[in-house]
């Protein structure tokens, strides 16, 4: 198995590996995302009906306001957070939940994590170094 390896800038540190889980669209926790089972509810998003709960979500950016955050941290304490985030145009409001959560963030990559990552790839996150690895088979 080989992996593709990007680097990037660290939001929060800490290693994660998972499935990834990639969408086109922003994100929106205070009205997209169910804290209790970790369901993406947003209508007409393209995740809808997924789970996010333990997954590597790679996405281009974060909805919403300051409400963000909280329930992001809301979505930890139900135990349904992803187990990292690669944002590829991080904002104010992801970075504030990167943190509330305490999961490993990266952005800035050197490539596009939305043309690099495909749902379903194993995905490495090292976010205190800033690299991402991807592995296929």
């Amino acid at each position: 198995m080989s992996a593709i390896v990007l680097h990037g800038r660290s939001i929060y540190g800490g290693v994660a590996e998972g499935e990834a889980l990639v969408t086109n669209q922003g994100i929106a926790l205070c009205a997209g995302v169910d804290p209790h089972t970790g369901d993406v509810t947003e209508r007409n998003h393209e995740l809808e009906g997924k789970n996010i709960a333990g997954r590597i979500l790679v996405f281009p950016f974060g909805k919403g306001s300051s409400a963000f955050s909280k329930f992001a941290y809301g979505l930890k304490l139900a135990g349904n957070a992803p187990a990292a985030w690669i944002i590829r145009d991080v904002n104010p409001q992801t970075a504030l939940a990167s943190v509330a959560m305490k999961i490993p963030t990266i952005t800035g990559l050197d490539q596009d994590p939305l043309s690099v990552i495909s749902t379903g790839d194993r995905v490495k996150v090292d976010g205190t170094n800033g690299i991402v690895e991807i592995f296929r088979h």
